[in-house]
């Protein structure tokens, strides 16, 4: 498992990302995607497949795995293992605080 260092950041509102959806936010030269699984918890991951450079924030997703929209490769949320045979992805800590999205610790 790769876990990222990244310096804490706001990145907006919990209520910016629907249930079992994500969404990609740029920090500083990092794409990561955030992930609001259906259980309410959050994961944090590089944005862009290693593969191809698809979004992975418009993947499909379920409590543990990600797949890029563009082949179907699958990378596991918490540790950034592919399920498919690709390289690892970067995971990031991630939480909510007083309602807002919190990258880093």
């Amino acid at each position: 498992m790769t876990i990222a260092a990244v310096a804490k950041t706001i990145l907006g509102p919990l209520s910016d990302i629907p249930f079992g959806e994500g969404r990609t936010y740029a920090v500083g030269d990092d794409m990561i995607a955030i992930f609001r699984l259906r259980d309410g918890s959050l994961r944090a991951v590089s944005a862009v497949c290693p593969h191809k450079g698809g979004p992975l924030a418009d993947g499909q997703i379920d409590n543990s795995v990600v797949v890029c929209p563009l082949h179907l490769f699958a990378w596991d949320l918490s540790t950034g293992c592919s399920q498919s045979g690709q390289p690892s992805i970067d995971v990031y800590p991630v939480r909510v605080d007083d309602g807002q999205i919190v990258l880093g610790e």
